[in-house]
Protein backbone atom coordinates (compact mmCIF):
# COMPACT_ATOMS: atom_id res chain seq x y z
CA UNK A 1 0.00 0.00 0.00
CA UNK A 2 2.81 2.42 0.89
CA UNK A 3 4.62 1.51 -2.35
CA UNK A 4 1.52 2.48 -4.35
CA UNK A 5 1.28 5.70 -2.36
CA UNK A 6 4.86 6.73 -3.12
CA UNK A 7 4.45 5.71 -6.75
CA UNK A 8 1.50 8.11 -6.89
CA UNK A 9 3.63 10.88 -5.39
CA UNK A 10 6.31 10.20 -8.00
CA UNK A 11 3.69 10.26 -10.74
CA UNK A 12 2.54 13.70 -9.64
CA UNK A 13 6.12 14.92 -9.88
CA UNK A 14 6.43 13.49 -13.39
CA UNK A 15 3.27 15.32 -14.46
CA UNK A 16 4.70 18.59 -13.16
CA UNK A 17 7.81 18.05 -15.26
CA UNK A 18 5.69 17.32 -18.33
CA UNK A 19 3.63 20.46 -17.73
CA UNK A 20 6.79 22.54 -17.42
CA UNK A 21 8.18 21.13 -20.64
CA UNK A 22 4.90 21.66 -22.49
CA UNK A 23 4.53 25.29 -21.46
CA UNK A 24 8.21 25.99 -22.15
CA UNK A 25 7.75 24.66 -25.68
CA UNK A 26 4.51 26.60 -26.02
CA UNK A 27 6.07 29.99 -25.24
CA UNK A 28 8.85 29.33 -27.73
CA UNK A 29 6.46 28.31 -30.50
CA UNK A 30 4.05 31.16 -29.71
CA UNK A 31 6.92 33.63 -30.04
CA UNK A 32 7.85 32.22 -33.44
CA UNK A 33 4.21 32.30 -34.56
CA UNK A 34 3.91 35.94 -33.55
CA UNK A 35 7.14 37.19 -35.07
CA UNK A 36 6.69 35.21 -38.30
CA UNK A 37 2.91 35.81 -38.53
CA UNK A 38 2.47 32.03 -38.72
CA UNK A 39 -1.24 31.37 -38.26
CA UNK A 40 -0.98 27.58 -38.39
CA UNK A 41 1.64 27.53 -35.66
CA UNK A 42 -0.37 29.95 -33.54
CA UNK A 43 -3.45 27.73 -33.82
CA UNK A 44 -1.43 24.68 -32.78
CA UNK A 45 -0.19 26.47 -29.65
CA UNK A 46 -3.73 27.52 -28.75
CA UNK A 47 -5.07 23.99 -29.19
CA UNK A 48 -2.18 22.37 -27.32
CA UNK A 49 -2.98 24.30 -24.14
CA UNK A 50 -5.81 21.85 -23.50
CA UNK A 51 -3.22 19.17 -22.73
CA UNK A 52 -1.75 21.38 -19.98
CA UNK A 53 -5.22 22.02 -18.56
CA UNK A 54 -6.00 18.30 -18.59
CA UNK A 55 -2.76 17.48 -16.78
CA UNK A 56 -3.51 20.05 -14.11
CA UNK A 57 -7.06 18.79 -13.56
CA UNK A 58 -5.85 15.20 -13.32
CA UNK A 59 -3.03 16.15 -10.97
CA UNK A 60 -5.43 18.07 -8.73
CA UNK A 61 -7.83 15.14 -8.57
CA UNK A 62 -5.08 12.68 -7.64
CA UNK A 63 -3.52 15.03 -5.09
CA UNK A 64 -6.86 15.62 -3.37
CA UNK A 65 -7.53 11.88 -3.37
CA UNK A 66 -4.14 11.30 -1.72
CA UNK A 67 -4.94 13.89 0.94
CA UNK A 68 -8.25 12.20 1.65
CA UNK A 69 -7.03 8.59 1.64
CA UNK A 70 -3.56 8.85 3.13
CA UNK A 71 -3.78 11.99 5.29
CA UNK A 72 -0.06 12.63 4.76
CA UNK A 73 1.99 14.54 7.29
CA UNK A 74 5.37 16.31 7.35
CA UNK A 75 7.35 15.97 4.11
CA UNK A 76 4.68 14.03 2.22
CA UNK A 77 2.07 16.65 3.02
CA UNK A 78 4.46 19.34 1.83
CA UNK A 79 4.97 17.45 -1.45
CA UNK A 80 1.24 17.21 -2.15
CA UNK A 81 0.37 20.79 -1.23
CA UNK A 82 3.38 22.26 -3.02
CA UNK A 83 2.64 20.19 -6.12
CA UNK A 84 -0.87 21.63 -6.25
CA UNK A 85 0.54 25.13 -6.14
CA UNK A 86 3.16 24.39 -8.79
CA UNK A 87 0.53 22.95 -11.10
CA UNK A 88 -1.42 26.21 -10.82
CA UNK A 89 1.71 28.21 -11.73
CA UNK A 90 2.37 25.98 -14.70
CA UNK A 91 -1.22 26.07 -15.91
CA UNK A 92 -1.14 29.85 -15.79
CA UNK A 93 2.12 29.82 -17.74
CA UNK A 94 0.39 27.80 -20.44
CA UNK A 95 -2.39 30.40 -20.55
CA UNK A 96 0.18 33.17 -21.04
CA UNK A 97 1.78 31.30 -23.95
CA UNK A 98 -1.70 30.89 -25.39
CA UNK A 99 -2.29 34.66 -25.04
CA UNK A 100 0.81 35.31 -27.14
CA UNK A 101 -0.45 32.89 -29.78
CA UNK A 102 -3.92 34.45 -29.74
CA UNK A 103 -2.41 37.88 -30.35
CA UNK A 104 -0.54 36.41 -33.32
CA UNK A 105 -3.83 35.02 -34.62
CA UNK A 106 -5.66 38.31 -34.03
CA UNK A 107 -3.14 40.37 -36.02
CA UNK A 108 -2.60 37.85 -38.83
CA UNK A 109 -1.48 38.25 -41.62
CA UNK A 110 0.97 40.74 -40.09
CA UNK A 111 3.07 40.49 -36.95
CA UNK A 112 1.91 42.63 -34.01
CA UNK A 113 5.57 43.43 -33.27
CA UNK A 114 7.30 46.26 -35.18
CA UNK A 115 10.45 45.18 -36.92
CA UNK A 116 12.67 47.32 -34.68
CA UNK A 117 11.43 45.37 -31.63
CA UNK A 118 11.68 41.87 -33.11
CA UNK A 119 15.09 41.21 -31.54
CA UNK A 120 13.90 42.25 -28.07
CA UNK A 121 10.73 40.17 -28.21
CA UNK A 122 12.64 37.19 -29.61
CA UNK A 123 15.10 37.47 -26.72
CA UNK A 124 12.23 37.62 -24.23
CA UNK A 125 10.65 34.51 -25.73
CA UNK A 126 13.92 32.60 -25.69
CA UNK A 127 14.64 33.65 -22.12
CA UNK A 128 11.15 32.62 -21.00
CA UNK A 129 11.72 29.20 -22.53
CA UNK A 130 15.12 28.84 -20.83
CA UNK A 131 13.72 29.83 -17.45
CA UNK A 132 10.98 27.24 -17.68
CA UNK A 133 13.46 24.57 -18.80
CA UNK A 134 15.51 25.37 -15.71
CA UNK A 135 12.36 25.18 -13.57
CA UNK A 136 11.69 21.70 -14.98
CA UNK A 137 15.26 20.71 -14.11
CA UNK A 138 14.73 21.98 -10.57
CA UNK A 139 11.59 19.87 -10.21
CA UNK A 140 13.55 16.79 -11.30
CA UNK A 141 16.76 17.37 -9.35
CA UNK A 142 15.39 19.19 -6.27
CA UNK A 143 18.54 21.31 -6.55
CA UNK A 144 18.03 24.19 -4.11
CA UNK A 145 21.02 26.20 -5.32
CA UNK A 146 19.82 25.99 -8.94
CA UNK A 147 16.33 26.99 -7.82
CA UNK A 148 17.66 30.07 -6.05
CA UNK A 149 19.58 31.08 -9.17
CA UNK A 150 16.35 31.35 -11.14
CA UNK A 151 15.35 34.57 -9.43
CA UNK A 152 18.68 36.12 -10.42
CA UNK A 153 18.15 34.92 -14.01
CA UNK A 154 14.75 36.62 -13.98
CA UNK A 155 16.48 40.00 -13.59
CA UNK A 156 17.36 39.73 -17.28
CA UNK A 157 13.66 39.51 -18.16
CA UNK A 158 12.93 42.58 -16.05
CA UNK A 159 15.63 44.46 -17.94
CA UNK A 160 14.16 43.45 -21.30
CA UNK A 161 10.73 44.50 -20.10
CA UNK A 162 12.06 47.95 -19.20
CA UNK A 163 13.68 48.16 -22.63
CA UNK A 164 10.28 47.70 -24.25
CA UNK A 165 8.82 50.53 -22.21
CA UNK A 166 11.68 52.81 -23.15
CA UNK A 167 10.75 52.24 -26.82
CA UNK A 168 7.08 52.87 -26.11
CA UNK A 169 7.77 56.13 -24.25
CA UNK A 170 10.23 57.41 -26.83
CA UNK A 171 9.00 60.51 -28.71
CA UNK A 172 10.14 58.83 -31.92
CA UNK A 173 7.56 56.00 -31.55
CA UNK A 174 5.75 55.90 -34.88
CA UNK A 175 3.76 52.65 -34.80
CA UNK A 176 0.48 53.91 -33.38
CA UNK A 177 -1.62 53.22 -30.31
CA UNK A 178 -2.85 49.75 -31.26
CA UNK A 179 0.69 48.45 -31.72
CA UNK A 180 1.74 50.13 -28.47
CA UNK A 181 -1.03 48.25 -26.66
CA UNK A 182 0.00 44.97 -28.30
CA UNK A 183 3.64 45.43 -27.30
CA UNK A 184 2.65 46.40 -23.75
CA UNK A 185 0.57 43.24 -23.42
CA UNK A 186 3.33 41.07 -24.83
CA UNK A 187 5.85 42.49 -22.40
CA UNK A 188 3.51 41.70 -19.54
CA UNK A 189 2.89 38.15 -20.79
CA UNK A 190 6.60 37.35 -20.91
CA UNK A 191 7.31 39.00 -17.57
CA UNK A 192 4.51 37.05 -15.87
CA UNK A 193 5.60 33.79 -17.54
CA UNK A 194 9.07 34.28 -16.11
CA UNK A 195 7.59 35.08 -12.70
CA UNK A 196 5.71 31.77 -12.73
CA UNK A 197 8.90 29.87 -13.58
CA UNK A 198 10.58 31.54 -10.61
CA UNK A 199 7.58 30.72 -8.41
CA UNK A 200 7.85 27.04 -9.35
CA UNK A 201 11.53 27.03 -8.39
CA UNK A 202 10.76 28.75 -5.09
CA UNK A 203 8.13 26.14 -4.29
CA UNK A 204 10.72 23.40 -4.84
CA UNK A 205 12.97 25.16 -2.32
CA UNK A 206 10.13 25.05 0.21
CA UNK A 207 9.40 21.43 -0.63
CA UNK A 208 13.02 20.40 0.01
CA UNK A 209 13.91 22.62 2.96
CA UNK A 210 10.65 23.59 4.61
CA UNK A 211 11.84 27.19 4.34
CA UNK A 212 10.72 29.91 1.97
CA UNK A 213 13.23 30.81 -0.72
CA UNK A 214 13.33 34.45 0.40
CA UNK A 215 14.69 33.28 3.76
CA UNK A 216 17.63 31.42 2.18
CA UNK A 217 20.70 33.15 0.85
CA UNK A 218 22.03 31.72 -2.44
CA UNK A 219 25.55 30.36 -2.41
CA UNK A 220 27.88 32.95 -3.93
CA UNK A 221 29.75 31.83 -7.02
CA UNK A 222 33.51 31.91 -6.27
CA UNK A 223 35.36 34.69 -8.05
CA UNK A 224 37.93 33.26 -10.44
CA UNK A 225 41.44 33.77 -9.15
CA UNK A 226 40.28 34.61 -5.62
Amino acid sequence: MRDAYHEELDSIGEDLVEMARLVGSAIGRATTAMLDADLKLAESVIAADQRVDDLQHDLEARAIALLARQQPVATDLRIVVTSLRMSADLERSGDLAQHVAKLARLRFPVSPVPHDLHATILEMGQLAQRLMAKAAEVIITKDVELALQLEQDDDEMDLLHRTLFQHLMDDRWKHGIETAVDVTLLGRYYERFADHAVAVAKRVVFLVTGEHADEIQPVDTPVEGA
